[in-house]
């Protein structure tokens, strides 16, 4: 949305910027322009590429937004940009609902949307809440609000509260070589990085001892290693997801070359126990962002091996639009979207206008019926990496958009009518879509009474992909609590994908974790560092020493004390046991490495209440708050200390 200036609080020329020190990137980064001393070209071409302007500072050569005295009013925000001597701000309401300028320091993007970042007196660099949408009409508009609603400042994501911290949610993709602290006493952040936006390093890891040796051996090239880990390259950016190692540890921070898996468990379809908003009810991803987990869940990927590198290449490299390879020449009618797919499907190629059934140059291109723009970035919207036939059948039951739907608007055109187009024209793609219903059926809140029979059938198909073989795991124990065990422990015997074992795991201990512990202590040993995990939680919580014992080995042993939940869980067992001492020993370990963890914080401020060290319960809830300001817990516990009483009263 976009207005002229209306009356009202008039924009504050701009601050100086306020130029923080960056801390030096974790050791073995040598940053691009060393780099760029022996490869002149990839570091001329990689400067042209967006990836090069992931994160940039905020001057005129980089800020794209309209600062000259635009205005802008939402539904919950309103913000007044402006600009002087290559100073830009943004006035707005800020913590607690305050009307304030605030300098941009730096600019996310650039090519589809711009987003402002200002760093707050603590070091926290936090989103602000307008947006420059550049590929629409450019227009500033309020992401966050069109995504979530209209925010109230005490909102988890307001623009200046945790949940919109760069840090915490932005820089890890955005920048080379994170390295960011906390300091708990004087509650300050500070950050550095090899480089701002995404530079050499990223792609072929931390690059000083090349620098050194001049040696092949010393430097990752994504196109020779093994397809999965070249594909964790690009997946460890493109696709939103949880991380073993906490944001604070840089030295178990992600390195090109290494396993996704060791790493990273992709977000799909659930988060906990709520759903995402994020996903279509037939598991694919309907957001920007999430390329990695629509691609695999692709046949293209599952039975042909295909990786982000089949299609896309180095940003360095020649290509045509968004990393797309430019084949050296096209055959005719090919366009240079679908020569990728030349390659695997030569047979479907030769067959031309047959195999289409359409006249339009447009519907000639594999992409337009295979991967359609059906993925929405809010104002934008993006091809549908799960690159699958269309299923109209799914968009009547379960209102999930179908690619051809997507070029068919008209009246007449119904979901129905493309259906029967389908099976006349495409009679054998009934196979194809059996997949789509089944995991729509399996999926979607609206069957869910009805879903037990899909749902076994998800888990039990070694051919469906991983992570919607966990996603039914999840919500058959959820849904099917009594009736899941057997199916659950059958899947988990044959299950070879490490995540796929953790969310087996997970599932089983939601069926009642003293019937299943037999079963899950022989993950106790297993490779996966989030499998042994996974399995000690439940085990320890129902009392089984096996789990107790392997949770103590992760908390001290070098290759795993940097987990965060062996010491959360190992406190709240020593509390259970009146252990007051170890108790807080361990929650106070677990901030050191996850300092945001407002649950922990509350436990530990009743512990030190009912120690009568009110000072320092206050001290913990205070600090509560500042990262999640809806708990309603610490709020509460908060006014009780001021009435005079203690945290767990």
């Amino acid at each position: 949305m976009r207005a002229a200036p209306t009356p009202g609080p008039v924009a504050a020329p701009p601050a100086p910027k306020v130029t923080a020190e960056l801390l030096p990137p974790p050791p073995g980064y040598a940053g691009s322009e060393k780099c760029g001393e022996c490869h002149e070209d990839e570091h001329s071409a990689w400067r042209k590429d967006w990836h090069s302007r992931a994160l940039s500072e905020a001057t005129s050569d980089h800020v794209v937004g309209d600062f000259k005295n635009a205005h802008y009013k939402g539904d919950s925000s309103e913000a007044w940009m402006s600009s002087q001597d290559a100073h830009f701000a943004m006035r707005t309401k800020g913590p607690g609902g305050v009307l304030d300028a605030y300098p941009v320091h730096w600019v996310v993007g650039g090519k589809r949307m711009q987003d402002p970042v200002t760093m707050m007196p603590d070091g926290r660099w936090q989103v602000l809440p307008i947006y420059y949408h550049v590929t629409g009409k450019g227009e500033w508009v309020d992401y966050s609000e069109s995504k979530q609603g209209a925010l109230t400042p005490d909102h988890p994501f307001f623009w200046s509260n945790w949940q919109r911290n760069s840090q915490h949610s932005c820089l890890d993709c955005h920048v080379t070589g994170l390295n960011t602290r906390y300091d708990r006493k004087s509650h300050h952040w500070s950050t550095g990085f090899a480089d701002a936006g995404v530079a050499c390093e990223s792609c072929h890891g931390p690059g000083a001892r090349h620098v050194d040796t001049q040696l092949p051996k010393d430097i990752i090239q994504p196109s020779k290693l093994p397809p999965q880990q070249g594909m964790a390259v690009c997946a460890q950016c493109h696709g939103p997801h949880r991380t073993l190692f906490p944001l604070l540890d840089a030295e178990h921070r992600y390195q090109p070359g290494r396993r996704y898996e060791d790493y990273y468990q992709p977000m799909v379809v659930l988060l906990g126990n709520q759903r995402s908003g994020d996903f279509f009810e037939d598991g694919r991803p309907k957001t920007s962002s999430f390329e990695y987990q629509a691609l695999i869940q692709s046949r293209c990927y599952l039975q042909g091996g295909a990786t982000c590198l089949t299609c896309h290449t180095a940003p360095h490299a020649g290509h045509a639009d968004n990393e797309v390879k430019q084949p050296k020449r096209l055959t005719k009618g090919v366009t240079v979207d679908s020569a990728s797919c030349q390659g695997c499907h030569a047979k479907v190629f030769a067959e031309g206008s047959k195999h289409t059934h359409h006249t339009s140059a447009e519907a000639q291109d594999c992409i337009a019926c295979h991967m359609p723009p059906t993925v929405s970035g809010v104002l934008d919207h993006f091809v549908d990496h799960a690159i699958d036939v269309p299923v109209p059948r799914n968009t009547v039951k379960h209102d999930i958009p179908n690619a051809c739907n997507a070029c068919h608007t008209h009246e007449k055109a119904s979901p129905e009518t493309m259906e029967a187009a389908l099976e006349k024209w495409w009679p054998n793609a009934k196979q194809r879509q059996a997949r789509r219903m089944r995991l729509a059926d399996a999926i979607a809140m609206k069957t869910a009474e009805d879903s037990r029979q899909p749902l076994e059938q998800v888990l039990a198909d070694k051919k469906e992909a991983p992570s919607l073989r966990g996603v039914a795991a999840h919500l058959l124990a959820q849904r099917f609590r009594e009736e899941a065990g057997p199916a659950l422990k059958a899947a988990l015997a044959t299950a070879t994908d490490p995540t796929l074992r953790s969310d087996l795991v997970e599932a089983l201990s939601m069926t009642g974790t003293r019937e299943v512990a037999d079963v899950l202590a022989p993950l106790l040993k297993d490779k996966s560092l989030w499998v042994r995990q996974t399995a000690a939680i439940p085990l320890a919580f129902a009392g089984d020493a096996r789990g107790l014992a392997t949770l103590e080995t992760l908390a001290h042993q070098p290759e795993s004390e940097g987990l965060t939940m062996p010491h959360v869980v190992l406190g709240q067992l020593a509390l259970r046991r009146g252990d007051l001492g170890t108790g807080v020993q361990e929650l106070e370990r677990s901030l050191e490495l996850q300092p945001y963890n407002a649950e922990v914080l509350v436990v530990l401020a009743d512990v030190y209440g009912r120690q009568g060290d009110l000072p320092k319960a206050k001290e913990r809830l205070e600090e509560a708050l500042r990262f999640d300001p809806q708990h309603r817990g610490a709020r509460q516990r908060l006014d009780f200390l001021k009435r005079g009483r203690g945290p767990g009263h």
